[in-house]
């Protein structure tokens, strides 16, 4: 259903705006100067878990929990053609927190886009992704290597093969106020190629490769994880890492689909920089993620892949669900490995096997459950059954 309006434009033209539903509630006008978007996403998850005696000796028992994982509302839109903006807060926790909060400008010569605010650092094509579309519940542990979203400055662009980006950001997990932040700046940057791209068969390539300079204010750097479970304690830790001069991110991914099926896998790597207090110098100490993961649609979609931005994005099914159709539905199934041991720093190794199956009733909402069988190197397993039920607009 559309509903038009309109207001008075600039000299003696009228602009007639339009608003309409669209995965959300958009308004454009009629010259394309202005297009909003407001929208949001509710993610509610369930999570059950049966574990060997030494984990529950280890962590004190875990316990099933429920919770809100993400209860999100955003704005966001284009307005006088070249500045966008988001305006994205979470309520998962009961208070707001700011998560995309950006102003930028596109269409620029010579640098295509800049972006200034609380953004994604360009790095990992599973973080890059949304959450409304990642395949499985939770990301595999490289996740944890570098914050998701940071407070800083991005330049970004594309052609019809490559895409690059680069920025500058504040220190570890900034919400972005921080008043005093002296003078940690991290460098972080993405280049990827689309090596096929046959739409006619629905086949494409993906290639990437990201790098993160980051050198902490605090002299202290840590790495930690828990299982693919956000109900679940952490798991691996290198503990603080004192004395740490600088750290270097390098990580690799690869992203195949065709038709139904794709593949996909990343390896991250952190060589941390820190003095050794026996030695009185400076020492690198190395830690690792890594997975791979495959998917079918059972029912012949295909993952959609965003060109320029190099991810994916929103699964429709070809019928939905209620409306003369079965909705989507996909198995998936991935392998995943973080190594937190190097030399005096014993922050443990773990390997986990995640089984998923999603069901898209339409293109904004979706059940998914998931099968965890995480192993922690010398202690113990755990088995973890957990599902979300999960509506954006």
């Amino acid at each position: 259903m559309l509903v038009a309006g309109s207001l008075l434009a600039q000299s003696t033209e009228e602009v007639t705006f339009k608003s309409y539903w669209h995965n959300g509630f958009n308004v454009t006008s009629s010259d394309n100067n202005f297009k909003l978007l407001f929208g949001g996403r509710l993610q509610t998850d369930w999570a059950f878990f049966g574990n060997d005696s030494e984990l529950d000796n280890l962590f004190g028992g875990l316990n099933n929990g429920v919770e809100f994982r993400r209860a999100r509302f955003f704005s966001q839109g284009t307005v006088y053609s070249k500045l966008n903006y988001k305006l994205e807060f979470d309520f998962s926790n009961g208070a707001a927190v700011f998560k995309d909060a950006y102003i930028g400008l596109s269409g620029l010569k010579g640098i295509g886009n800049i972006r200034a605010g609380h953004i994604k650092e360009p790095m990992r094509i599973e973080v890059l992704t949304s959450s409304k579309y990642i395949t499985f519940m939770e990301r595999a542990p490289g996740v944890d290597f570098v914050p998701e979203r940071n407070m800083g400055i991005m330049v970004f662009n594309h052609t019809k093969r490559l895409t690059w980006a680069a920025g500058v950001f504040r220190r570890g997990d900034s919400q972005g106020n921080d008043k005093v932040a002296n003078d940690e700046l991290n460098l972080t940057g993405r280049l990827t190629f689309l090596a096929l791209n046959n739409t006619d068969k629905k086949q494409m390539l993906h290639f990437g490769l990201a790098g993160s300079y980051r050198k902490p204010d605090s002299g202290a750097f840590e790495i930690k994880a828990k299982p693919a479970a956000h109900l679940a304690p952490t798991f691996v830790n290198t503990g603080a890492i004192t004395g740490t001069s600088h750290i270097n991110v390098l990580q690799a991914e690869a992203a195949f689909v065709s038709g139904p099926f794709s593949l996909q896998g990343e390896f991250i790597t952190s060589t941390v920089t820190a003095l050794n207090e026996a030695t009185s110098k400076n020492e690198d100490y190395t830690f690792s993620s890594y997975y791979a993961y495959a998917s079918y649609f059972l029912t012949g979609e295909t993952r959609k892949y965003s060109a320029p931005g190099g991810f994916f994005s929103r699964v429709s099914p070809k019928k939905n669900f209620g409306q003369g159709g079965s909705g989507a539905w996909e198995l998936a199934l991935r392998y995943s490995k973080i190594d937190l041991t190097d030399k005096t720093y014993l922050g443990g190794n773990m390997s986990e096997i995640t089984v998923g199956l999603n069901w898209y009733l339409n293109p904004v909402s979706r059940f998914m459950f998931n099968y965890v069988n995480a192993d922690l190197k010398e202690v113990g397993k755990a088995n973890i059954v957990e599902t979300r039920f999960q509506v954006d607009f």
